[in-house]
C-alpha cells in the first residue's frame, strides 16, 4: 500500500520539498501463512501490528439493494481493527488458520521472504542453492483501493471501482474480499496504516467539505494469491494477468498527504518473451554505447550475496568519511539501481543517475564512447568496497619480514592486514589471496609476499602464434613475386619475421630483406627496426617484402612508385588526376644520371613487357651483348639492364619512351622536378634512398602487362586463404599460463635487496585463498603505443563443476574450492567498437540474456561462446559424507 495522497493547498515547491524527503515504498499484499513460514527470515515489529477484521459496509434492503448492485457494483467493505484479538493472537500464536487471513508487508520484507521461500524450495532439489527467483513464483499484480476514514478513527473504509482496475484485477478482488463468506482478517505486520489514524490526517478529512475528497487512491501489491498459484499447472487466460496492465506510483508524505501521480505501463520482460511476474529479469536501456556498462551491471546484479544485501539496509554501512570513497554516492546509485532491477513488474530501467554518478567519479566513462565491461567492473567493485569499508581509521600497517617463517603463518599474517584497513561486503564475498614469488636471476634471493585479489585475469595460451601473408618480389634481369604464409609468434617482434621469411623464401647469404607496409598502390612506413612488436601488423595490412642484394653502401635503394591518369565524371563534367597504382618495385643500384634511372626502371619491368608481333622482333635483344656496371652485385658482375648507349631516337622508336620520371617524397604524395635523361640527379633528403615517381601513358599502358604486379594480399583475410581454425583453450590452460614462472619485463624490472640493483627477476604466482564469488577475466584484447587488438579464442570453460583445488598451494582442510558459473559479460565484435551482452543463470537449468532492454531465456547449451569475457563463479559447498 503506497503512502496515502490528497489533494493540498500547499504551494507545488512546498509539496515537491516534502515529497523529496521518503522513498518509494511499496506494500504487499500476501497470505498471512505464507510470510509467517519466512518470519524469522524477515522479522515484524510486534509493537506496530495492527490487526483489522474485514466487515461488510450496511446496505440498503428491498429493491434499493438490487437497484444499488446494478449501478454501483464496487466492492465495498469495512476495516475493523481488533485490538483484544490482536493481543490474544499473539499471545497464543495461533494466526493464519483460516487461509483467510492477510498481511501488509514493505517491498524490502517481501523480497527477504520470497528469497526464503525460493532457497527453501531449492534446498529440496539436490541440494542447490537458487537465486531469489524460482519457478513457482506467482504474477504480481496490482490492486487500486480508495480509502475513507470513517468518523470513527477505529475503522477505515474501503471501496475497489471497476474504473481503477482492470477487468481480472476486479474479479480477484471480488474473490479476495468477499465477505460473504468465511470472515477474512489483515494484518498490518509494519503500521503501514497507523498513518491514517493520526490526528493530523483525521483532523484534515474532517475538514473537508466534500466527501469525494475524502477518498484517498491508493495501490496495493498482491502477491500468492492469483489464479495461476490456486490451479498451478492450467493453462488459464488469466495465468499472465500483469503483462499488459497498468501500474499507478504514487510518491507522497505522510504528513503533508501530498500526492505524485504518475501512469506507467508495466510488463515483466522487454519484448514480453519470458514469464510475468519473474523477479530480476529486468533490463537496462542504452543510453547511448552503454551496453559494456549493462552487462556488467547486470552480472553484479544477480551475484546472491550482494543481492541480499543491497535489498537490505545495507545504507547503515556506507562510509561517508572515506577519502578513498566516493562518500557514499557509488554504493547509493547502485543501490537503488538494483532495486529497481528487482522490483516485480517493472520496465526496462534507464540508468541515468548511475551513469552521471559513473562519470562524476571516473571521467574516463563520461560520454558516449564504447569501454571495457572488465574496467567499469573494476572500478565499480573498488568503488563499492571503499563506500561500504567498515574500517572508519585505517591504522598503519608495516608487513614484517618472512624470517624463514612457515608460507602459512606468513600469509594469515598479511591477509589479517589487510582486514585490518579493508572490511566490506565486497572483501567478504570477492577478495582472495595469492602468493607472489619473486627470484633475482644473480643472486638467487627469493621474495615471497601474499597479495589479495578482486578478480583474476588470465591470458589465452593458444594465440601464441599467428600466421601472416606477405609478398616477396625478387629483384634482378628476372623479378620474381611471390607470396608467402608463414607462422611467428603472436607476441613476437619483426626480427621474427624476417627470420621466418627467409627460411620460407630460401634466402641467399648474399641477400637481404626489406619488409614495407602499403596502401593505396604507395609505402606508407618501412618496417626496419628489428625490436618493433608484430602486434603493429594488422590482419588487413598488406605487406611487400623486397627481395635484394647487399650491395656497397653507398649503392642507394631506388624505389618506384607507379602512377597513370585517372579520368572520371565530376559534377558532369570530365576531369583527370594522376593515380598509383601496382607494386612500388625497388632494387640497389648507382644511379648517376637520369637516363640509369630509366634504363634500372626498364630492367625491372621486363618480365611484364607484352611481346607479340613486330614489337617482340625489335625487342629481342642478345641481352648477353646489352651489360652494364651496376652495384646489385657484389663482385660488380655484369647484369642485365637496357644500357645508356642504345640512341634516345631508337630506343623512342622500338619502346615508345612515354614514362617520366620525377623525384618524390618517402611515400610518394608529392611529385618533385622531373628527372632529365642527360643531366646529374639532384641529391635527396633522404639518405640512401631515391623516391622515384614515374607517370604512365596509356601507351605503356599497353605495352606491359601491368596486372601481374598490381595486387598485394592481405596479411590474414579469411575469404584469400580459406576460413580462419577456430582457435581452443581449456579455461583450465588458462590458469595454467597465469600461474606459470616467466620472467618480468624490462620496463618491470625487479630491485634486488640482495645485489642492490634492478634486476630482470622470474615472477611464480600461486592460488592461496579463494573468495567466495570468483571472478575470472578472460585477456580477449591487447593493447599497444599504435593499436589494440581482439582475441577471437574459443575458451572452453566448465559451468557446473570447476574444480580448483588442484591449482592450491595451499588448502585449510574447510574450504571448498569447487564452482559453479552464474554469470558471463559478453564481447561481440572488434576492438573499440562491437557489443556487450551478459547470460545470467536464474536457477535450475534456465539461463537468460540480457541485451540492454531486451531480456529472453536462452539454452544452456549456448551459453558457451568465443564472445565470452568476464565469468563469475560462485562457490559450491561440498556435500559432507
Amino acid at each position: 500500500m503506497d503512502n496515502p495522497s490528497e489533494d493540498s493547498s500547499d504551494s507545488p515547491q512546498q509539496q515537491q520539498t516534502e515529497s523529496s524527503g521518503n522513498d518509494e515504498q511499496r506494500v504487499y499484499f500476501v497470505p498471512y501463512r505464507w510470510w509467517k513460514e519466512a518470519q524469522d527470515s524477515a522479522p515484524s515489529d510486534r509493537k506496530s501490528v495492527i490487526l483489522y477484521a474485514v466487515a461488510p459496509v450496511p446496505s440498503y434492503g428491498g429493491p434499493m439493494k438490487l437497484i444499488n448492485n446494478i449501478f454501483c457494483p464496487d466492492v465495498a467493505f469495512n476495516l475493523r481493527r481488533e485490538e483484544e484479538s490482536l493481543s490474544q493472537s499473539q499471545e497464543s500464536g495461533e494466526v493464519g488458520v483460516s487461509g483467510r487471513d492477510y498481511a501488509l508487508v514493505p517491498g524490502d520484507i517481501w523480497l527477504l521472504a520470497l528469497k526464503w521461500h525460493s532457497n527453501s524450495k531449492a534446498a529440496a532439489k539436490n541440494g542447490k542453492i537458487f537465486s531469489a527467483t524460482d519457478e513457482d513464483i506467482a504474477d504480481v499484480y496490482p490492486l487500486q483501493l480508495r480509502l475513507s476514514v470513517s468518523r470513527e478513527t477505529s475503522s477505515l473504509g474501503v471501496r475497489i471501482s471497476k474504473k481503477d482496475n482492470s477487468v481480472e484485477c476486479f474479479r480477484r478482488a471480488c474473490r479476495i474480499f468477499s465477505v460473504d463468506t468465511e470472515p477474512s482478517r489483515i494484518w498490518d505486520l509494519f503500521g503501514q496504516t497507523a498513518l491514517f489514524f493520526s490526528n493530523e490526517n483525521n483532523k484534515m478529512i474532517k475538514d473537508s467539505q466534500k466527501q469525494s475528497e475524502q477518498d484517498l487512491l491508493l495501490e496495493l501489491q498482491v502477491y500468492g494469491l492469483s489464479d495461476s498459484v490456486k490451479n498451478k499447472g492450467k493453462k488459464d487466460e488469466m495465468s499472465m494477468p500483469y503483462l499488459n496492465g497498468s501500474s499507478f506510483l504514487m510518491n507522497g508524505t505522510g504528513s503533508g498527504i501530498t500526492s505524485n501521480l504518475t501512469r506507467s505501463t508495466s510488463s515483466s520482460f522487454s519484448g514480453g518473451l519470458c514469464e510475468a511476474g519473474t523477479l530480476g529479469l529486468t533490463g537496462l536501456q542504452n543510453l547511448g554505447n552503454t551496453c559494456f556498462m549493462n552487462s556488467a551491471l547486470q552480472c553484479l546484479a544477480h551475484t546472491p550475496k550482494l543481492v541480499d544485501y543491497f535489498l537490505g539496509d545495507y545504507k547503515k554501512e556506507i562510509n561517508h568519511d572515506n577519502p578513498l570513497g566516493m562518500h557514499g554516492e557509488i554504493a547509493s546509485a547502485f543501490g537503488d539501481l538494483l532495486k529497481k532491477l528487482w522490483a516485480p513488474g517493472a520496465t526496462p530501467v534507464a540508468p541515468r543517475i548511475f551513469k552521471s554518478k559513473l562519470a562524476h567519479f571516473a571521467p574516463q566513462f563520461s560520454g558516449f564512447n564504447q569501454h571495457d565491461s572488465q574496467e567499469v567492473l573494476a572500478f565499480l567493485l573498488d568503488g563499492l568496497h571503499e563506500d561500504l569499508n567498515r574500517v572508519k581509521n585505517k591504522p598503519y600497517v608495516e608487513a614484517k619480514d618472512g624470517d624463514d617463517r612457515p608460507d602459512e603463518e606468513i600469509a594469515d599474517e598479511y591477509w589479517n592486514y589487510h582486514l585490518a584497513r579493508n572490511d566490506s561486503i565486497i572483501v567478504d564475498v570477492c577478495q582472495g589471496q595469492y602468493r607472489s614469488t619473486l627470484v633475482c636471476p644473480v643472486c638467487k634471493k627469493v621474495s615471497i609476499t601474499f597479495d589479495p585479489f578482486m578478480y583474476l585475469s588470465l591470458p589465452l595460451p593458444s594465440t601464441s602464434m599467428r600466421s601472416m601473408t606477405l609478398t616477396v618480389i625478387k629483384s634482378g634481369s628476372d623479378i620474381q613475386i611471390s607470396a608467402f604464409t608463414i607462422t611467428v609468434p603472436k607476441d613476437g617482434k619483426l626480427e621474427d619475421l624476417i627470420r621466418a621469411l627467409s627460411t620460407a623464401c630460401s634466402l641467399e647469404a648474399d641477400e637481404t630483406l626489406l619488409v614495407a607496409e602499403t596502401y593505396s598502390n604507395r609505402i606508407i612506413r618501412y618496417l626496419e627496426e628489428p625490436a618493433d612488436s608484430l602486434s603493429l601488423i594488422r590482419d588487413g595490412d598488406r605487406l611487400v617484402a623486397y627481395r635484394l642484394h647487399k650491395g656497397p653502401e653507398e649503392a642507394p635503394l631506388v624505389m618506384f612508385t607507379h602512377e597513370q591518369i585517372d579520368e572520371h565524371y565530376s559534377c558532369g563534367r570530365l576531369t583527370s588526376n594522376w593515380k598509383p597504382f601496382g607494386i612500388p618495385l625497388a632494387a640497389h643500384c648507382r644511379v648517376l644520371k637520369g637516363s640509369d634511372i630509366r634504363s634500372l626502371y626498364l630492367q625491372l619491368l621486363t618480365p611484364f613487357l607484352v611481346q607479340n608481333g613486330a614489337q617482340a622482333d625489335a625487342l629481342n635483344f642478345d641481352r648477353c651483348s646489352i651489360e652494364v656496371c651496376t652495384d646489385m652485385e657484389p663482385d660488380n658482375k655484369r647484369v642485365n639492364v637496357f644500357p645508356e648507349s642504345i640512341a634516345e631516337e631508337n630506343a623512342a622508336e622500338h619502346l615508345d619512351m612515354e614514362f617520366h620520371f620525377y623525384l618524390s617524397d618517402d611515400k610518394a604524395t608529392a611529385r618533385g622536378p622531373e628527372i632529365v635523361m642527360n643531366e646529374q640527379l639532384q641529391s635527396t633528403d633522404i639518405p640512401g634512398r631515391l623516391n622515384v615517381l614515374v607517370s604512365w601513358s596509356p601507351k605503356m599502358l599497353e605495352k606491359y602487362n601491368t596486372s601481374l604486379f598490381s595486387s598485394l594480399p592481405e596479411v590474414f583475410k579469411s575469404g584469400f586463404f580459406g576460413k580462419r581454425p577456430q582457435e581452443s583453450v581449456s579455461l583450465y590452460k588458462c590458469l595454467e599460463a597465469f600461474l606459470k614462472e616467466e620472467p618480468l619485463g624490462p620496463e618491470d624490472m625487479w630491485f634486488c635487496p640482495g645485489c642492490n640493483e634492478h634486476r630482470q627477476a622470474t615472477k611464480k604466482l600461486d592460488l592461496w585463498r579463494l573468495p567466495e564469488i570468483l571472478v575470472i577475466h578472460l585477456k580477449r584484447f591487447s593493447y599497444s603505443r599504435f593499436m589494440k587488438n581482439k582475441l577471437e579464442t574459443y575458451v572452453d570453460f566448465p559451468t557446473h563443476d570447476l574444480d580448483l583445488s588442484s591449482y592450491m598451494a595451499y588448502k585449510d582442510g574447510k574450504s571448498s574450492y569447487r564452482y559453479m558459473l552464474y554469470a558471463i559479460s559478453n564481447h561481440y565484435g572488434s576492438m573499440g567498437g562491437g557489443h556487450y551482452t551478459a547470460f545470467v543463470h536464474q536457477g535450475a537449468d534456465r539461463w537468460y540474456d540480457f541485451d540492454d532492454s531486451h531480456v529472453s531465456s536462452i539454452s544452456p547449451d549456448k551459453i558457451k561462446t568465443s564472445a565470452a569475457y568476464v565469468l563469475f563463479y560462485r562457490r559450491v559447498e561440498e556435500v559432507q559424507r
